[in-house]
């Protein structure tokens, strides 16, 4: 893509607005920088280093003057900057959108509701270690926190580009093909954003595949129903090669022979030539990394690493030293025999239930923050057989009360420092503390890691 001279606004300056925009002025483009509000202290002295035009507290009459327009994942698809840029028929783009036309690395695109962070971390590794090897760099970028624009230009041909992608990402990727495409699963979340229509969602994260062709791979969840479904519907063909995973050891009406599984504690690869055991979940499954949702997330991390070439030997060394990542279902520390446990990143329902499945025991469970629309009476059973005690706080505080009362005990607090002294005084030695919200962070927080920052430091200041 030849951008020289092109006209480009970008709206938000946060890391990736200011990110897209160093790329293409480095590329050639006359670019302005237009943020809303203010502009942070960080983004804002890097703008100041680099000749482009930037503006705070507001949209300029000047952003409408553009060949195209970039748009950071946060801006909202109903906002006026919106609206009128799509009333003058000037294109939209993301940000991963713009550093895909740049990109000279292999893409692994990875999106879902839940597990893409843990999945892309995964891979990352897997990249990693399969590149001391076979001397190629892998890069992990996108929705994980680092934007693809920032690093595209350290990208080199036979490198791999680990791009975690979010349907907000996605929505504004028209050409992105990635070589290797993994969707972990689809449930309710972000339903404020579409509408509360499920099936708008789902087709912003099925654009990940918009583009592929018939040497690129598709791998997705043969356990998750919606996906299932949309896959395997007998009248649908696809250009691009499919490669399910699941926990279950059946193949099903796939049109590629290959499958992920687990059989039993293994998990295997079935092909042409038979059944291959490559690890054991014993040998991989830990504190920090439990559940069968992350027996879930290796098994996707393994069928890509059958789409990239990269050994067994290798996959078998990455899931024995992983750790699991910061935030998700994160062992903190042990008080009195309790454990506590760090699940910020848990911001849905689902992510939720993941938690309280994993857990060997019962909990006093802390939740709350910015509803999204949750449906909380769908794990009515669950926090009944798992929780004894729930602790709400935020703005759902109330929801949350409502929502269960009668079927545990509930506690609404004004504070997490509230919260986690609640939980210490009533949890019992055998328990744990679970912290995960359910919910958004910003009712109280600038972003779920502020949260679980804050929620680790609560519990290392307890006696």
């Amino acid at each position: 893509m030849d951008v020289t001279g092109k006209k480009v606004s970008v709206i938000g300056a946060g890391k990736s607005g200011v990110a897209a925009g160093e790329l293409l002025w480095q590329k050639g483009a006359k670019v302005l920088v237009s943020e809303f509000g203010r502009i942070g202290s960080v983004p804002l002295q890097r703008l100041t280093q680099m000749p482009l035009s930037f503006e705070q507290g507001g949209h300029s009459a000047e952003v409408y003057d553009a060949d195209f327009c970039v748009l950071s994942p946060g801006v909202p698809p109903n906002a006026e900057v919106v609206t009128i840029m799509q009333a003058k028929g000037i294109p939209l783009y993301s940000e991963i959108e713009i550093a895909s036309w740049f990109c000279k690395a292999r893409i692994v695109g990875i999106t879902g509701t839940d597990g893409k962070t843990t999945t892309s971390t995964l891979v990352h590794r897997l990249c990693e270690e399969d590149g001391l090897r076979h001397r190629y760099r892998a890069f992990s970028v996108g929705n994980i926190g680092v934007p693809f624009s920032s690093m595209v230009q350290d990208m080199s041909v036979g490198d791999v580009a680990v791009v975690e992608l979010s349907s907000y990402q996605l929505e504004r990727s028209p050409t992105l093909r990635p070589d290797v495409a993994v969707i972990t699963n689809i449930t309710p979340d972000h339903l404020d954003r579409y509408g509360g229509d499920l099936s708008c969602y789902a087709a912003a994260k099925f654009r990940i595949y918009a583009n592929q062709g018939a040497e690129d791979t598709l791998v997705y969840n043969e356990d998750d129903p919606l996906l299932r479904e949309h896959f395997l519907a007998g009248t649908k063909r696809f250009p691009f090669r499919i490669m399910p995973f699941g926990m279950d050891p059946v193949v099903g009406a796939t049109t590629d022979p290959r499958i992920v599984f687990l059989d039993g504690d293994s998990l295997m690869v079935h092909t042409a030539d038979g059944d291959d055991c490559v690890i054991k979940t014993s040998g991989f499954l830990k504190n920090s990394f439990r559940g069968r949702h992350n027996i879930s997330n290796a098994l996707a991390s393994l069928a890509v690493a059958r789409a990239l070439g990269i050994d067994n030997e290798v996959v078998r060394l990455v899931l024995m030293e992983f750790g699991g990542v910061e935030h998700r279902q994160e062992y903190v520390k042990t008080i009195n025999g309790a454990d506590w446990v760090n699940d910020s990143k848990a911001t849905n329902i689902n992510a939720m239930r993941q938690a309280l499945e994993a857990l060997p025991g019962t909990a006093v469970l802390i939740a709350g923050g910015r509803d999204k629309g949750n449906d909380y009476a769908s794990i009515s059973g669950l926090v009944e057989k798992k929780v004894s005690l729930l602790i709400a706080l935020g703005e759902s505080r109330g929801k949350i009360t409502a929502a269960f009362k009668g079927v545990v005990p509930v506690e609404a607090v004004d504070s997490l420092d509230d919260a986690v002294l609640f939980a210490y005084n009533a949890v019992k030695s055998g328990q744990a503390v679970l912290f995960s919200p359910g919910c958004a962070s910003f009712d109280m927080f600038t972003n779920f890691e502020d949260r679980g920052m804050q929620f680790k430091q609560c519990v290392h200041q307890l006696p």
